[in-house]
């Protein structure tokens, strides 16, 4: 199951008791890898047993912000909408008393060229993560001041992304689909938990959900039968069908159910 050495040593620093491979493993260590390789088989038996089980909402999402996306279109307002859609359901972006989208539009009428650069920022992988979304924060808390400012009698108070990161990290794996995933701070937690980890997360700390699911993705892609369960309840042309780390966001979700 462990498929290099360099993998396993990511893991263990991860889940915070790391011993370099080649030295003696400590009994915690052996007994989360045991915990992993168990969750695994538990999802597996989960999609053989559940083949109806749905949960690519998010990957046609995917599918169409990775055909739309464009930081550079003149048009910036227009290809904003196009990018978050959904044939089923618009629940990631909107649902009672969450409407980040429909604010970001507002902005985008307010200041597009701002909201340009907020954007190209955010996504710049040449830059700190924790920075670029502690910036995207803090740009939207100006844009709605301004736009409060501007519509004194809007009950609007909210840009909706003090939301436990939760649009914010939409916008990072629909733009990146191998590096990031939409961010569950409860699902997160528990997973940690279950894999024996000696220091669960107390608050949000995305670059180390970032790594550990991306550490998970790895080994959840070279099993052949997860993957071919997987790309089986694809349909083409409706979904993303690239590799994505919502394969390891699904198995999160149901080993933690």
């Amino acid at each position: 199951m462990w498929h290099s050495r360099q993998v396993f040593d990511d893991f263990l620093r991860q889940m915070h008791f790391f011993v370099p491979c080649g030295k003696k493993q400590p009994e915690i260590a052996a007994m989360n890898l045991q915990k992993l390789n168990d969750a695994m088989r538990q999802y597996a038996d989960f999609l053989r047993k559940n083949p109806k089980h749905d949960p690519c909402l998010p990957w046609e999402s995917q599918r169409i912000f990775q055909e739309n996306w464009d930081v550079e279109a003149l048009d910036f307002r227009t290809m904003f909408d196009r990018s978050l859609e959904n044939s089923r359901s618009r629940r990631l972006w909107k649902r009672e008393h969450y409407e980040p989208k429909e604010m970001m539009l507002k902005f985008i009428e307010m200041d597009r060229e701002f909201v340009r650069f907020v954007f190209q920022d955010l996504f710049n992988e040449a830059k700190d993560l924790d920075g670029r979304i502690g910036r995207f924060v803090f740009h939207c808390d100006e844009l709605l001041a301004a736009w409060r400012e501007a519509h004194p009698g809007s009950k609007l108070n909210s840009h909706y992304h003090h939301d436990n990161y939760q649009m914010v990290s939409i916008y990072l794996a629909f733009r990146y689909p191998t590096q990031y995933l939409p961010f569950d701070f409860d699902s997160f937690r528990r997973l940690m938990e279950l894999l024996g980890s000696r220091d669960v997360p107390t608050v949000n700390e995305l670059g180390r959900y970032f790594k550990v699911m991306r550490t998970i993705f790895t080994f959840l892609k070279k099993d052949a039968e997860i993957l071919a369960m997987h790309q089986k309840r694809l349909t083409p042309g409706l979904y993303f069908e690239g590799e994505t780390l919502l394969v390891a966001g699904d198995f999160m979700l149901v080993i933690t159910w």
